[in-house]
């Protein structure tokens, strides 16, 4: 139940974030659906990912840490609202994902 909350939430997120879909966001953020709950420089479900950025940008496990969570999903670090497991993306993607995420300063 929950996750279909989540889903129906990003999807709806996602018809109203115009800058979901900014330029310079990579091509596969928007073919993995990524952009449905997350933005640049703005929250929408999920943090932005500016704010991933600043967060992580002193731990040298992020990268590991956070590829792993975009596949299984997770729950705790930004609040209660989980974010979803991504079986659609695989490790090598989730890693240039989050290498991604992590250079937006």
């Amino acid at each position: 139940m929950i996750r279909t909350i989540v889903a129906v939430a990003c999807m709806g997120a996602a018809l109203f974030s115009a800058s979901a879909m900014a330029a310079g966001e990579p091509e596969l953020a928007k073919q993995k659906n990524c952009l449905a709950c997350h933005s640049v420089d703005k929250k929408i479900v999920g943090p932005a990912y500016k704010d991933v950025a600043k967060k992580y940008e002193n731990d040298k496990d992020a990268l590991q840490r956070l590829s792993k969570k975009v596949r299984e999903g997770g729950v705790g670090v930004w609040g209660q609202i989980p974010m979803p497991a991504n079986p659609q993306v695989n490790e090598a993607e989730s890693v240039t994902l989050v290498k991604w995420v992590l250079s937006q300063k």
